[in-house]
């Protein structure tokens, strides 16, 4: 057996490659030698281990170093740090040591299990994902092992919480060794002046009752507000003037949010789930729409159809005016149908047989979505049909001839936005025959109609979007004169601190 024995095999330069044989050579160091060399490769050419002066490299740049399953490491424990899941969790899971978790808590609460027979040395993260820990907790469930040297479970419950547990031992489980209890961003809220400004609580509650600015000067942000609560109720179209059927004035336009963004204050069913409006540093133009004038006519003459209430405006919310009622004449004279609007008018009663009654108008006119009113009721004749209301049609018509009774006013829509339920945008009532009686007007601030040959007449509510009362003129020559609509209103509500 042949054998060569050297002192030493230098390289040409510091930390370059010797080679020794060829490849696919192997080479066996002997039991109790020493190996000493600067670079060792795999039969591919890959370095896995190289050594230039007192720095020894495992692998190479780009290369993944891996224990082979089974194997164990020491020497190279954590520093107390963890590998992050970026894919927020959703959902109830257990957690695996030396890793750490976002959970998103937006849907409901969430549980999460800690290591079963967990090891001295492991370690867990979580952290709220959503700053949605204070309304839905996250659970933190020991399996088995005590938390902080209690057995029992822990709670993430607070704003943008974030824990590092470490297992000790069995006496003291799970111990945080680090932990944000809050958001590091400062809550702001929304500021703002115009109208006239009230507090109720942690609220302000802005109410326009005529033209005005909304000026905001900070917009806030989510963890404090950066949202706004409205109702913008528009004016309520006028009541008609017939000789004996006048129709009633349609409600105002009525569009409201849901309230959950400022204290989850009562409102009508048009606001259910209704989202609250973001706001900007700058000024809201307020329009507060003003009622339409009822209808002036000399029945033998001429139809007093009522006036369209007008607009009512807030940001991206427009409602629009109530129709105006139709009129009813002499018959065979014209008959005035109900005008289309945010709730539509009241049709027109006829005073004679030989002409039918007059339909009244379309509400929710533009279309919107929850609808913003509702249609009017019909006329028959010598009986005048209702406008509509936010939450109810207008009634029709009924008993023709000198019974006739006028149809009642669509209810309205009732909010407690500025700390006192109160209901909106009625709808006017219509007037009927001498023999009968004249229709109510809906809740929220509708004219009743009248029966009274020249009766005075009833007017909306001002500041309620109401529509005004039909009226009777009876076979007098004078001029009669319809119920006005009620002006509109917008209320504007935000938290503030």
């Amino acid at each position: 057996m042949s054998e060569i024995k050297v002192n030493k095999i230098s390289p040409k330069q510091t930390c370059t490659t010797v080679t020794l044989g060829d490849s696919g050579d192997d080479f066996v160091v002997a039991t109790g030698a020493n190996l000493k060399t600067a670079a060792v490769k795999d039969t591919a050419g890959n370095v896995i281990v190289s050594r230039c002066g007192s720095n020894i490299t495992i692998g190479s740049s780009g290369a993944a170093i891996a224990l082979a399953c089974g194997a164990t490491q020491t020497g190279f424990g954590r520093t107390g740090t963890v590998d992050w899941d970026t894919t927020a969790k959703t959902g109830n899971f257990t957690a695996v040591s030396g890793n750490g978790y976002f959970v998103n808590t937006t849907s409901g609460a969430i549980t999460v299990t800690l290591p079963a027979t967990p090891s001295a040395g492991d370690i867990v993260s979580i952290a709220d994902y959503a700053g949605t820990a204070a309304t839905n907790n996250i659970t933190i469930a020991r399996n088995g092992s005590n938390i902080e040297g209690v057995a029992d479970n822990a709670a993430i419950n607070s704003i943008r919480e974030a824990r590092t547990y470490v297992y000790v031992d069995g006496t003291q489980g799970w111990v945080p060794v680090n932990t944000n209890d809050s958001s590091t961003i400062t809550p702001a809220y929304v500021t703002a002046t115009g109208g006239t400004v009230t507090c109720c609580g942690d609220y302000k509650i802005h109410t326009f009752t005529g033209p005005g600015t909304f000026c905001v000067s900070c917009a806030g942000n989510a963890l404090g507000s950066d949202t706004v609560d409205y109702l913008v109720v528009a004016a309520g179209g006028g009541g008609a003037v017939g000789e004996w059927g006048g129709g009633g004035g349609g409600a105002g336009g009525y569009r409201e949010s849901s309230g959950a963004a400022s204290g989850a204050y009562s409102t009508s069913p048009l606001g259910n789930c209704v989202a609250a409006l973001p706001v900007s540093v700058t000024g809201y133009p307020i329009t507060v729409g003003a009622g339409g004038a009822g209808g002036t006519a000399n029945p033998y003459s001429t139809n007093g159809d009522g006036d369209s209430g007008s607009n009512s405006v807030f940001s991206t919310i427009t409602s629009a005016g109530g129709g105006g009622a139709g009129g009813g004449n002499q018959g065979p004279g014209p008959v005035g149908s109900g005008k289309d609007g945010g709730s539509g008018g009241g049709g027109g009663g006829p005073g004679g047989f030989p002409v039918s009654g007059a339909n009244g108008g379309s509400g929710n006119t533009p279309p919107v979505s929850p609808p913003q009113g509702n249609n009017a009721g019909n006329s028959v004749p010598e009986g005048g049909g209702s406008g509509g209301g936010a939450t109810a049609v207008g009634g029709n018509a009924s008993s023709s001839g000198p019974t006739a009774v006028g149809g009642a006013g669509g209810a309205g829509g009732t909010s407690s936005i500025n700390t006192t339920p109160t209901a909106r945008a009625g709808g006017g009532g219509g007037s009927g025959a001498p023999g009968g009686s004249a229709g109510p007007g809906g809740s929220g601030g509708g004219g009743a109609g009248q029966n009274t040959p020249n009766g005075p007449a009833n007017n909306g509510t001002v500041n309620t979007g109401g529509g005004g009362g039909g009226t009777n003129a009876g076979a007098q020559t004078s001029p009669a004169v319809g119920g006005s609509g009620g002006s509109g209103i917008v209320i504007i509500r935000y938290k503030f601190q």
